[in-house]
């Protein structure tokens, strides 16, 4: 057994057979999907994209007409993207969670300011309606940390920048002790830290929401909800998608370093090599139905694994925020 099958056994509480070929699926594309991706021409106007057809309709398909439900309106889904200074979050309703969120550092963003300071005051995000909004007191005595996604140690730039990643549109309920306090936040730094080699790095953080084999053989997505009536999400595990660029020692190469993480929600011993985690992207794209780098052409993508060391350097970190009360 490989360290990737045991650290996947003990902290996923699966085998690595069932991650790579069942509920991540993969393996080659079948012959229908396309290296394209989707078509960026169609919006999400049912109505107005309903699809044309060649044949005449039946007179008994002309008695009823699905689509007249939209003169009421459209119901959706939608979703809410909030564009910040040092990130851009697309939010999901449903779950009360980002979908994803976009952020972008560079050596020059993350230098020291000594003006900007870290003030730890969260934030609802009124540009959601209410009935759909994570609110503050959803996390009050959780027991889970309010994770963010964008870090703030990521805006050092600008106090604007680091007091709107305290918005709830960026943030997840996280395991504090020994993953959001410990090896996530070594995660973070590990990001940072490849500013020492690229002059550019974008990453996608988000959650998600995955199945486990339960003693009766059969897969099943459960995960717990908090809040009062409950309603915010607690993501099984969380993705980071990294894609470094301008690489110091050739700033003008179109390559770029993509690596792809999967870490669960729970707490990660210290000695657990980060690329126990590390997936190929196809794995983040099945597991959260997102899909990503659709533009960039195959020979332009490195294995970011492969041009750096993908480890975790561990320090102890100032905890800025105590403990959740039970």
């Amino acid at each position: 057994m490989g360290i990737f099958d045991s650290i996947f056994d003990t902290l996923f509480s699966y085998s690595k057979p069932d991650i790579s070929q069942s509920f991540l699926g993969l393996g080659k594309k079948s012959s229908t999907e396309t290296a394209t991706g989707p078509d960026k021409s169609k919006s999400t106007d049912l109505v107005s994209n309903a699809p044309a057809s060649s044949s005449p309709i039946p007179e008994s398909l002309k008695l009823v007409q699905p689509g007249g439900f939209f003169k009421y309106g459209h119901p959706g889904p939608r979703i809410d993207v909030d564009f910040k200074q040092e990130y851009i979050s697309a939010y999901d309703r449903r779950l009360r969670n980002p979908f994803y969120v976009v952020e972008h550092v560079t050596p020059t963003s993350l230098a020291k300011n000594d003006q900007v300071q870290r003030k730890n005051v969260f934030m609802e995000n009124e540009s959601i309606p209410l009935k759909f909004r994570a609110r503050l007191t959803d996390y009050f005595r959780s027991g889970y940390d309010r994770g963010h996604m964008a870090p703030a140690r990521d805006a050092k730039y600008s106090q604007e920048a680091m007091d709107e990643t305290f918005y709830l549109t960026n943030m997840a309920p996280q395991v504090g002790d020994g993953f959001n306090r410990d090896y996530w936040a070594h995660f973070e730094e590990f990001c940072r830290s490849l500013t020492g080699t690229y002059n550019s790095v974008r990453i996608v953080t988000g959650p998600l929401y995955l199945p486990k084999k339960y003693p009766d053989g059969k897969f099943r997505v459960t995960y717990e909800m908090i809040g009062n009536p409950p309603s915010v999400a607690v993501p099984t595990h969380f993705f980071k998608l990294i894609v470094a660029e301008s690489p110091r020692k050739q700033p003008s190469t179109a390559e770029v370093a993509v690596g792809a993480f999967i870490l669960p929600n729970e707490p990660i011993p210290n000695a657990a090599p980060l690329k126990s985690f590390y997936v190929p992207v196809d794995a983040i794209e099945r597991a959260s139905g997102l899909e990503f780098l659709t533009d960039l052409a195959p020979s332009l993508k490195k294995d970011l694994c492969r041009e750096v060391q993908c480890e975790i350097t561990v320090r102890e970190f100032v905890k800025a925020l105590p403990a959740p009360r039970k």
